[in-house]
């Protein structure tokens, strides 16, 4: 849809941020040969109306929407680092033979534990992403992971219309009830969540195969049971299979209620220890939306305040980083 530009912020010497150093950002450009069409305006002003709304350490930061003449475009934060699909892909390049196919399962729950957190604090303010897949999770050079491309994300001022053609999405993530074009819930961006676990502990997806094209890979997502972790991982515990069954059950209805409920049961199948990072997600998770709210109104009484929300996200940050 555009082209993403290194670009640098400077900030006004009369404001409020007078003598803060310039910095790098990613400048992303619509492309210019879908400046006259309606839709892909409307996808990109979707992407900046979904992050402008969103302050979270795991999500990319936004910075301003530039609409000038016909041009739009989106300053947002620039991550120096690589996908998580690049992180799987040299895995399995430099796996020894006999060794586990995937990440080491503490490897995984790192990456993982954010992208839930991303998620929660989403889902929290009614947003869906719908495009939930490893290229779209930025791993920074220090272990930070930041959800990225809300191009496609469906925010509660979007109506709901059915435009006829194919659902939008990947289909090798995509939940079934995305694939069969029905209304959606956050449940859906677990379903994609907990295939990017399964794929960093596999090096594959659950209905992907080189002979299989998108059409036949999204019919499996809808008519076929997910193959057990323990058939690709011998090493990994049996109930991580009956998790993966609940996860990426065909009826949203036997799945996992939230994105904390997912990394709850995963933790605790895993035998992880709780971490001062997944509790400053979960709390950011339930203060989303009066975070949502900083700096366009004043906190609620007894609510979180703008230091109390920075608190909470430098706690995330740091437990991450290394």
């Amino acid at each position: 849809m555009g082209v993403v530009y290194r670009g640098w912020l400077y900030y006004n010497p009369a404001g409020q941020f007078a003598g803060k150093p310039r910095h790098p950002v990613a400048i992303k450009v619509l492309h210019p040969l879908l400046r006259g069409r309606e839709r892909a305006r409307q996808l990109f002003l979707r992407e900046a109306r979904a992050l402008g709304r969103l302050s979270h350490p795991n999500i990319v930061h936004f910075f301003a929407l530039s609409q000038q003449s016909e041009q739009l475009a989106i300053v947002i934060e620039l991550v120096e680092g690589q996908p998580l699909s690049r992180v799987i892909e040299s895995h399995v390049r430099s796996r020894r033979p006999g060794g586990i196919p995937g990440l080491p399962f503490l490897k995984a729950w790192h990456y993982f534990s954010q992208l839930l957190g991303a998620l929660a604090a989403t889902h929290e303010l009614s947003i869906i992403h719908r495009d939930v897949k490893p290229s779209n999770v930025l791993v920074r050079n220090d272990g930070i992971i930041k959800l990225s491309d809300y191009g496609i994300a469906r925010v509660p001022a979007d109506e709901a219309r059915n435009t006829g053609g194919m659902a939008p999405g990947t289909g090798a993530y995509m939940a079934p009830e995305q694939v069969l074009g029905k209304d959606l819930d956050p449940r859906a961006d677990l379903y994609s969540a907990a295939i990017v676990l399964f794929e960093m502990l596999t090096s594959r997806t659950p209905f992907d195969s080189p002979e299989r094209n998108e059409m036949m890979v999204r019919a499996a997502q809808v008519e076929e049971p997910p193959p057990p972790v323990t058939r690709f991982v011998p090493q990994a515990p049996a109930v991580l299979d009956l998790l993966f069954a609940r996860a990426l059950a065909k009826d949203p209805m036997h799945r996992f209620f939230s994105a904390i409920d997912l990394g709850e049961a995963f933790k605790k199948a895993l035998g992880l220890p709780e971490t001062a990072g997944w509790q400053a997600e979960r709390e950011l998770a339930e203060r989303a939306q009066e975070i949502s709210q900083i700096g366009l109104a004043a906190a609620p009484a007894g609510g979180v305040s703008s230091a109390q929300a920075e608190k909470l996200r430098t706690e995330v940050m740091e437990a991450y980083k290394g």
